[in-house]
């Protein structure tokens, strides 16, 4: 057996040790740049906000104290027990965030709202996690309660989606905040800069950082790092100086009996004040968001390591200046900075703002894909910027939105202050949702004792709800904005949920019955022309009603048919062993299949131009695995079911076909099984196709060939059906979909026909259309008009 990793059998454990530590702190290393950006520019803008607003008549030592001990028993129960230490531990197949949550949860429970779930995506080797021993009678009592009220599943997906709008909202926020923070430096120091000046100044950085977002965040990867790190290293040199400088006894304010006396002095001003203290802890959610691209090893050595000293030394040196310098409170950050550090300190805050944003808006563009492969979103156009870490994306439609709400809120708001109100509440709503997710799996995934997961709750919600309620009384003063975005992509997400399903369910309730088909004969009582026909449409099993549409409008079908179910599971990853299920829908003369094609919610669609060749590869597996296993076939006394699926592996499929791979012209073999495709494809076709290639010269796919080598052992039936498959290859593959419109009945609500008729289609005219999202070629698209009244 051969060593796994690349390491050596002789590799000694202590090696093995070497080389994981070694590729986690290189891991460690990179996450600087893409992870604690944002978490790590919070000094900028804490202190000042805290003590804005009816704070002002507290500025005084003691409020400076018990501020600062806050901010320490924050940083220490929130970053560091909850995220670092208890929820990056459950991780799904090595991706975090909300999603990744809800996915363990409903694979653990039956909570998924997904239409077109089967049995045999359970099969897939990272649906499995966690032990498998039985459920306690607690967990198993309220898993039964919750599968049993399809209310309850539908709320909780709309929480899962509220606290993804939240962090759509975190995307638009975090740039404004952050670079307008940055910029805000200059006054300290040029009187003569004017507040128009400034802002033009942030708002030219910001369109520079969403112009550069097509180019990928792994172009700069080991750029920003560094950027971060010398920041870090910044922030920490200066807040142990001024320590040392203005007031070494704040050590004393780690004491939480200055948390007390804070909130004796203070009282509702205080709690009110929480509102900007939560902003230490915003880009937490961050950590175990991007957890994906890293290790939960190495970003909890960064951030025990570096970031969480770092940062409670550069707070414990603000608070230290201010408690010297009570008229310092409007921009601490840039005041308790040493005259000669002033220009590198702020070319170096500008850069790590614009770090922070980067990472914000990456996990926007995460966060958009997972909400489409739940069904939940518009199809955009996804972007792989990077060959080698597979989660990078780019989504050109968000980014330009993300843009244009970055800049409106930076000119409409132009104070840190307001933007900092709606930032905490879109923060804190997350990781308030977080922990309401993280209780749930305790109990479902992790199978844990059901007090320990309320404890878990009710601690954690105390902290965070405190905050969240100090957040939610700055409404009036922009802590409205985030609602109010969440409301609109709220809408959009629940329009496009609301019609998909209706449109899923028009098909299931219309598929066209097996007997129907069988009884038209293996001709289908229509003509059956060479090629093969891909029928796309949603559902898992039947057939379609597009079908039938196109049967009884044209005389001809295609030799062989394939019905293809492109559909997501909840999973982050789908192997390309595992992502083909195959069958067969009737008895073997019709030539008709199936073909189920998995995707991860984390999974990109690559336009590799080879889907046809592993489709007919999948295939012809399919059919010699089926004379091996006959109990793969449909049933030839009971043909009203479709046959069993079996997994294809599209890595390691067996050499019965002997394929040549061209990437130009097509180079002809002479055998006696061999199917010319000069011969298979009229003039006129071949004509249309060159013209169609010279028009677009960068598409270049491969062109394979197959060939069937002679086998005296085969069964004749079955060489005759791949023979058939080969010669439907050979003439054309034609993709058939449905150009749908959807429509509210006449006797729906108004409520219903304005969300169908006006919301629905809205969306889907200014969406990308299916074949588009899907990489069908459009000169083999057939488009069957069909109109939905659901």
């Amino acid at each position: 057996m051969e060593p796994e990793s690349g390491i050596g059998s002789s590799t000694s454990p202590s090696q093995f040790s070497l080389v994981t530590l070694s590729r986690n702190l290189l891991l460690a290393y990179q996450s600087f740049g893409v992870v604690y950006g944002d978490l790590s520019t919070s000094p900028l803008y804490v202190y000042s906000s805290a003590f804005s607003g009816k704070l002002r008549n507290h500025h005084n030592q003691e409020a400076v104290y018990g501020a600062f001990s806050l901010i320490f028993w924050t940083l220490t129960f929130v970053p560091l027990i909850k995220y670092v230490i208890i929820v990056m531990s459950a991780d799904d197949s090595g991706e975090g965030g909300t999603f990744a949550l809800y996915s363990l949860l409903c694979r653990h429970a039956k909570l998924s709202l997904l239409p077109n779930q089967q049995a045999a995506d359970e099969e897939l080797s990272s649906y499995r996690y966690g032990p498998s021993s039985a459920q306690a009678a607690s967990s198993s009592a309220l898993r039964r309660f919750l599968e049993k009220h399809k209310r309850l599943r539908t709320a909780l997906l709309l929480v899962v989606l509220f606290g993804a709008c939240m962090l759509i909202g975190d995307g638009v926020l975090t740039p404004a905040i952050s670079v307008l923070s940055s910029v805000s430096g200059i006054q300290s120091t040029e009187s003569k800069l004017t507040n128009a000046e400034l802002l033009l100044l942030a708002c030219i950085i910001l369109v520079g950082l969403f112009a550069l977002q097509h180019c990928g965040t792994h172009r700069v990867a080991f750029m920003f790092a560094p950027i971060v790190i010398i920041w870090l290293l910044f922030v920490f040199s200066i807040g142990l100086y001024n320590i040392i400088h203005w007031n070494p006894k704040i050590v004393y304010a780690l004491s939480p009996h200055y948390i007390v006396k804070f909130f004796r002095e203070t009282g509702k001003d205080g709690w009110l004040s929480l509102g900007g203290i939560l902003l230490s802890i915003t880009g937490t959610e961050a950590m175990f968001a991007d957890l994906g691209h890293f290790t939960a090893l190495s970003i909890r050595l960064a951030f025990v390591f570096v970031i969480y000293p770092c940062l409670v030394v550069q707070y414990m040196g603000q608070a230290a200046f201010l408690s010297m310098n009570l008229d310092s409170f409007s921009n601490s950050f840039y005041a308790s900075i040493p005259e000669p550090f002033f220009w590198p300190v702020f070319v170096v805050a500008t850069l790590a703002a614009i770090v922070g944003s980067q990472a914000v808006i990456t996990a926007t563009f995460s966060i958009v894909k997972q909400c489409h492969a739940l069904g939940c979103f518009p199809r955009v156009k996804v972007v792989h910027t990077s060959k080698h870490i597979y989660g990078q994306i780019y989504i050109p439609e968000i980014n330009w939105i993300l843009m244009v709400l970055t800049l409106a809120v930076t000119i409409g708001f132009q104070d840190t202050t307001l933007i900092g109100n709606a930032y905490g509440l879109a923060c804190m709503t997350v990781m308030f949702i977080t922990t309401f997710l993280m209780g749930l799996v305790i109990v479902f995934v992790w199978q844990r004792n059901f007090f320990l997961a309320t404890f878990f709750l009710l601690f954690f919600w105390l902290i965070e709800g405190t905050y969240l309620s100090a957040a939610l009384m700055k409404v009036p003063q922009g802590g409205w904005l985030p609602l109010a975005l969440s409301v609109i992509f709220m809408l959009i997400m629940y329009i496009w949920h609301y019609g998909t399903r209706r449109k899923y369910n028009y098909d299931l309730h219309n598929k066209v019955s097996l007997k129907w088909v069988l009884g038209l004969g293996p001709s289908l009582g229509i003509v059956r022309v060479p090629g093969i026909g891909l029928i796309y449409s949603e559902l898992t099993t039947g057939v379609p009603s597009i079908f039938s549409h196109f049967v009884t409008n044209l005389p001809a079908f295609h030799k062989v048919l394939v019905f293809v179910c492109v559909k997501s599971v909840p999973v982050p990853y789908v192997s390309p062993d595992e992502r083909f299920l195959i069958g067969r829908v009737c008895p073997r003369p019709y030539r008709m299949y199936r073909c189920i094609v998995r995707y991860g919610y984390k999974d990109i669609q690559r336009d590799d131009g080879d889907f046809e060749n592993l489709l007919v590869q999948s295939v012809a597996e399919f059919i010699q695995m089926e004379a091996v296993e006959p109990h793969y076939s449909s049933s030839e006394t009971s043909p009203s079911v479709d046959g069993r699926m079996a997994v294809i592996s599209t890595r390691d499929i067996r050499s019965s076909m002997t394929l040549t791979v061209t990437e130009q012209d097509f180079v002809s073999v002479v055998d006696d099984d061999s199917i010319h495709s000069s011969s298979s494809k009229s003039n006129t076709l071949q004509s249309l196709r060159s013209m169609y290639e010279d028009d677009t010269p960068s598409i270049r796919r491969r062109q394979v060939r197959f060939q069937l080598p002679p086998n005296p052992r085969m069964d004749p039936v079955v060489r005759e059906e791949l023979m058939d498959l080969i010669r439907a290859k050979e003439a054309g593959v034609a993709y058939i979909m449905g150009h749908s419109y959807v429509k509210a009945r006449r006797n729906s609500s108004f409520i219903k026909k304005l969300a169908i008729d006006i919301g629905y289609s809205f969306l889907r005219k200014n969406c990308r259309v299916p074949s588009v999202a899907l990489n069908i070629p459009h000169i083999s698209l057939i488009e069957v008009g069909m109109i939905y009244y659901v």
